[in-house]
Order: C-alpha cells, then sequence, then structure tokens
C-alpha cells in the first residue's frame, strides 16, 4: 500500500471517528495521516474540529492557522479558527475569523450563526439578532441558529418571542436537549415554575447527563414544593458532583444540600468549565494610590435585598481614605427611589451592562481599581468572567452569595467566624477576609412604617400564636415540613404565616401540612408587599419567625431582628446555613440557636408554653437593636475599611493573600 492510500485511510478512519464521537481516537487517526502526508488542508480543518471539540484550544488554533497557510480560502478552517478564540474569550478576534469567513463564503448558515454568538458574547445584542436571523434565512431548518436566536430574544427580554424560536428548534428536532434546557431556563427566570420543571424533565428524559440540568430540574421542583421523588434525584446529584460531573450550576446546590464540600466541588467544576482564568490582558503594574478605589460590581443596584443592605454603607465610606465606583451590569428600567440613592451615594457610577466582560475589566483597569468586590457571584445576571479577565490587583466575594466561587482568581471572601469556622476554611478557594460579628451589614435608614396594624389586616386570627416564615419557597423542604408539623401539633392554638410564593407552592405545601395531620386553614399566606416599610411593619403581627435548612434566611432573618421578631435557628455546617446563627451571635441572643432538629422543634414548642422565656427574648432583642453592633451601620463601616486596608497592605507588601482578621 502506497504512502498516499495510508494517508487516506487514516483520514477516512478519523472521519469515522469523528462523526461516532470518539474524539481522541479521530484525533489520533488524523495524525497519523498528517504524518504521512503533510499539510493537506482538509486533514487539518478536521483535526482542528476534532481538537474543538476536545477543548484543546491552542492545538486547535495553531492546527487551524495551519491549514489556513495551506488553502487561504478555506472558510471552514477560518470557521473553526474563530470557535477556538472564542472559546477561549477572545471575542473581537473570533468575530473577525467569522466575518472572513463570510466574505469567502456568504451563503454559510453556520458562519452567520457563529457570527452571531460572538456578537451575543459581545452583548451586541441586535446585531447578533440579525446574524441568527440571516442564518435562518439561509436555512430554516437550522435548529442549533433557533437556540441561539432565543437566547439573544431572553437577553433583549422579549422572553415571548424566545420561547417561541425554542419551540421551533423543538419542532425541527424534538430531542434537542439545548432548546428543551434554555426554555426551561426562561421559565424559571420568568418565575413560571411548574412549566420550568415539564422542560427539564423532558429533557432529562432524552439526556439525564446533560450539563447543569439536574440541578435545575431539583432547583425547580423545590421552588413548587414538589418533593416526591426528590431523594432519588438528590442522591444523583450528590454522587454525580463527587464523581466530578458538572450535573448543576453553584446556587441550587446551596439548598440542596448542606455540604460544604460539595459546594466547593460544583463552584470549581463551574468556574473551571465557564469561567477560567483568562491572561489575554496584561499583568496589572503596581500602582500606590493616596486613597484606595473600590470598584463594587453588581447586577442589582436597584430595588433589591443587596441594596437595600448597602446603600448606607456606600454613602459612608470615609471618602478621606477611599474612592468608592458602581460598576452596574443591569439597568433599572423600573427607574426605582434606591437607585437614584445609589448614584447619589457613589463617586462614580458607571453603567456597563451593554459591555462585554473584558472590556468592563479594562474599564475597571483604566480607573486603576485596586479592590474589584463581586456582589452577585453566582445569582441572576452575575458575570463572573469580568473578573476571570482579572478586573483589579484584589478581588473579593462579599455578601450576594453565600459560599464559595470555586475560582483561583478571588482572593478573598468576606465572612465572619460563625460562617467560616477556621476547620472550615478548607472549604473556600478563597482566603477568608473575616468581620466580627457579623458579616451582614444593614442600613439604618431602613425602618418599619408607623402604620397601625392588626392581625385582621393579614387574615390572622387574634388570640393565636404566630409562628412564621418569609423565606423564599426554594429553602423549604419534606424533612423541614415535618418539623414543623410536629411543631404545630404540640401548640394547637397556633398558626403558620408564610409567603405566597407561587401558586403550586401554595397548593403543594397545604397538601404537606394536611398528610402530616395539620388543618390546612392554619397556613396563613402574606402576598408580596411592595413597599419596605409597610414588609418590616406587618412582622409585628408575627410571635416567632421559624428559620430554615440547608439555606437559612439572610435579608429576612436581618428583617425578623429589626421588626423584633425572635428567630429561632437550627445550625447547618455550610455558610448558606450558617447565617442565622451569626445574626443571632451579634445580637446577643444564642439562646435562640439550635443543633439538630430535635432541639430546633423542642424549643419552639417550650417557646410558646413557656410565654415569660419568650417575652424576656423580645425584651433582650428590642435592647441589642441600640445597643449590640448588628445594626450599627457606623460600627460597620470602620471595620470592613479595616479589612480593605489590611488587603490593600497586602498586596502592596508584595504577599500572597492570607487569611485576615480585625
Amino acid at each position: 500500500m502506497d504512502t498516499f492510500q495510508k494517508a487516506k485511510d487514516h483520514f477516512l478512519a478519523g472521519i469515522q471517528k469523528l462523526e461516532s464521537g470518539a474524539l481522541e481516537e479521530a484525533e489520533r487517526e488524523f495524525l497519523a495521516s498528517l504524518d504521512l502526508a503533510p499539510g493537506r488542508p482538509s486533514t487539518l480543518t478536521n483535526l482542528g474540529a476534532t481538537q474543538i471539540k476536545l477543548k484543546k484550544f491552542s492545538a486547535a488554533k495553531s492546527t487551524c492557522k495551519e491549514a489556513l497557510a495551506s488553502d487561504k480560502n478555506n472558510s471552514e478552517a477560518l470557521l473553526n479558527l474563530g470557535l477556538a478564540y472564542k472559546e477561549t474569550g477572545d471575542l473581537i478576534t473570533a468575530l473577525d475569523s467569522f466575518k472572513q469567513a463570510l466574505m469567502l463564503d456568504p451563503k454559510s448558515s453556520k458562519a452567520w450563526s457563529n457570527k452571531g454568538s460572538a456578537l451575543r458574547d459581545l452583548h451586541r445584542y441586535e446585531e447578533a439578532l440579525i446574524s441568527f436571523d440571516r442564518a435562518l434565512d439561509l436555512d430554516e431548518k437550522y435548529y442549533e441558529a433557533w437556540t441561539n436566536r432565543g437566547l439573544t430574544l431572553n437577553d433583549l427580554g422579549r422572553h415571548n418571542e424566545s420561547i417561541q424560536s425554542y419551540a421551533e428548534a423543538i419542532s425541527i428536532n424534538r430531542n434537542y436537549v439545548d432548546a428543551w434546557f434554555n426554555k426551561g431556563s426562561i421559565y424559571l427566570a420568568l418565575k413560571e415554575f411548574s412549566q420550568a420543571l415539564a422542560c427539564f424533565e423532558t429533557a432529562f428524559e432524552i439526556n439525564p447527563d446533560y450539563e447543569y440540568l439536574l440541578g435545575d430540574l431539583v432547583h425547580s421542583k423545590l421552588l413548587i414544593g414538589d418533593w416526591k421523588d426528590l431523594d432519588e434525584k438528590l442522591l444523583r446529584l450528590v454522587k454525580q458532583i463527587e464523581y466530578q460531573e458538572p450535573v448543576s450550576t453553584p446556587f441550587p446546590m446551596l439548598s440542596a444540600v448542606d455540604k460544604p464540600e460539595l459546594h466547593l466541588a460544583t463552584a470549581k467544576l463551574w468556574a473551571n468549565k465557564q469561567y477560567p482564568r483568562n491572561t489575554s490582558l496584561p499583568v496589572i503594574p503596581k500602582k500606590n494610590h493616596s486613597k484606595i478605589r473600590i470598584g463594587y460590581f453588581s447586577p442589582d443596584f436597584k430595588d433589591h435585598p443587596v441594596s437595600f443592605l448597602m446603600a448606607e454603607l456606600f454613602e459612608l465610606h470615609h471618602r478621606d481614605e477611599f474612592e468608592i465606583f458602581a460598576f452596574s451590569l443591569k439597568a433599572d428600567n423600573a427607574g426605582g427611589v434606591v437607585r437614584k440613592r445609589l448614584i447619589a451615594g457613589f463617586d462614580q457610577f458607571l453603567d456597563v451592562e451593554n459591555k462585554s466582560d473584558q472590556e468592563v475589566t479594562q474599564l475597571s483597569r483604566d480607573n486603576e481599581i485596586d479592590i474589584a468586590i463581586d456582589l452577585s457571584g453566582y445569582t441572576q445576571f452575575s458575570r463572573t468572567g469580568i473578573f476571570a479577565h482579572r478586573a483589579a490587583p484584589i478581588q473579593v466575594n462579599y455578601l450576594g452569595y453565600p459560599g464559595t466561587l470555586g475560582t483561583g482568581y478571588f482572593d478573598y471572601i468576606i465572612a465572619d467566624p460563625t460562617l467560616i469556622p477556621p476547620t472550615h476554611q478548607c472549604f473556600y478557594a478563597e482566603k477568608v477576609a473575616y468581620l466580627p460579628y457579623s458579616y451582614m451589614v444593614d442600613d439604618s435608614k431602613r425602618i418599619a412604617s408607623e402604620k397601625i396594624l392588626e392581625k385582621k389586616d393579614f387574615g390572622l386570627p387574634d388570640n393565636t400564636f404566630v409562628f412564621c416564615c418569609f423565606n423564599n419557597s426554594y429553602k423549604f423542604n419534606a424533612e423541614l415540613i415535618t418539623s414543623w408539623a410536629k411543631i404545630m401539633l404540640k401548640v394547637p392554638n397556633s398558626v403558620l404565616w408564610l409567603s405566597e410564593n407561587n401558586k403550586d407552592f401554595k397548593s403543594n405545601l397545604l397538601i404537606a401540612f394536611s398528610s402530616r395531620g395539620v388543618d390546612p386553614t392554619r397556613l396563613i399566606f402574606a402576598p408580596r408587599v411592595e413597599l419596605m416599610e409597610d414588609h418590616l411593619a406587618r412582622y409585628r403581627m408575627a410571635d416567632l419567625f421559624l428559620d430554615t435548612l440547608p439555606f437559612n434566611a439572610h435579608t429576612t432573618a436581618l428583617d425578623a431582628l429589626k421588626a423584633g421578631v425572635p428567630i429561632l435557628a437550627l445550625t447547618g455546617e455550610a455558610f448558606a446555613g450558617r447565617v442565622t446563627t451569626s445574626l443571632l451571635k451579634a445580637i446577643n441572643l444564642p439562646d435562640l440557636i439550635t443543633n439538630s432538629r430535635e432541639e430546633y422543634e423542642s424549643l419552639a414548642v417550650e417557646l410558646v408554653k413557656t410565654p415569660n422565656k419568650l417575652d424576656e427574648i423580645k425584651k433582650r432583642l428590642q435592647i441589642n437593636l441600640v445597643e449590640s453592633p448588628l445594626f450599627n451601620t457606623q460600627i460597620f463601616v470602620k471595620n470592613i475599611e479595616t479589612l480593605y486596608k489590611k488587603m490593600y497592605e497586602q498586596y502592596q507588601e508584595g504577599l500572597a493573600p492570607e487569611h485576615l482578621t480585625i
């Protein structure tokens, strides 16, 4: 057999392996073919495509460039080169490659679609939409383009059109999991949780190992209080995370399991795959500023719990020592009062929603930000990619996300000794910067209204003990409901006051309590209250807040205490399950902290049956609201600024980040 034929045989074997998904074998076959017949453009092009699928992006770039050196009109090689650049975060170069491919082949629907994807990642959504529409004009059956179009429409807030695009993709290929998953994600964002769950369950039937699907499926079930078959799903979720399989984004894990080691593993898997460290920008040169420049990054500079808590902190920062910048990752289309206050409270307020991650990073560097603080973590509309590019010499994870981000480029997480005891530091990728008392700040201007309220205004019966919990529905679970049912059965003259959350949750919860022997009429559901001062005022109708685990009340717990309502805590292992315990220690009410379900249930009943004890706790709470440091914003500002100075000194001295205390 001559050399040419051997090369051809290896090439054809490579094509066969590539089509069957045996990628490593395909790569070997293409390399063997090139050893015998170097420089063949078709072999190099297919090798580049294989290396992209194998995520060997550096090798793929070299291969594609070699293919183009042999044939400068190789549009397929240009497409592959663009994909390799896109996957490594160099979106401008990727876009240029796709444009060159289109110059060679303007009727390539694939090139138009890839161009649209690059434009979308650059936050140039309207241009991206034009590209996807062009791809679909050329091939109306191109279901991947329909799905990418759906993603872009969602970015533009055109949710119904987005859902329709996914429906088009599904009508062409019912087994296209991406479309089912993305359709479910939109329903999730729209708070149409049952429809989201239906999409995720269909996707799970098609491919139960689809990346990040199982976590969202579990989260959707928790959101509507559908706990049937949940134990089986949770067991699978835990095992797959333990086997290093990317089956959940980080946030759903916080309410799924109380295991900080699994939260770390999930965050690492997510960060390494979605937001790896990006070194395309140069190392930041060291500067020594007379005032430390603090950049707060958030999509929640609006009517949102993060801003409700932090508004006064931004205002009280000492301007003789600090310059304070806001990087707003999302506009406030509602034009709320909080946004206006925040804009006034920063030295500079930068709206960066329509900038790419790299552009935001460069803007931060241009402003010579010393400490970049991410206030969103892995919550909705977060932009971790900004920090992957290194927005500042010091990068900090604080407040918005109760756990580690699992990266190698966040230097610190701000916490307190209760949230992350020294023995738990190993579960955090960041070094821990410890605040005394509690990590949570509050705005002292956030006060309850003076309206005269009565229980009947909220459908609550008089002369009845009112347990309450205004937590989000995903924080509830079957084990918790069993504990609450036991408590209520032992305290017959009581009701449970809950946030309405959503209609499916309400319906499922009524069934759950009824099946445990509790009359469902004893559950009173509270609709959303628009004004914060009215929300705080209505807490006065409650006698005792019952907390959740593995995901505690956070802002909700602070609200309850601020309104004078004691909160019964059950301490967990992970950050999300230790927040209420932290708050109770900070306000000097340790007698409300429990460490087992049995202790939790027993203390709840005891507090009802010994009203003098509960009255004494309420009196102490009222005194401690004034005397303890928890609600003293001035003390908090001083403490967090001391931490910032320590971080800055550590950096200026050329030392690596280390655990900090003050």
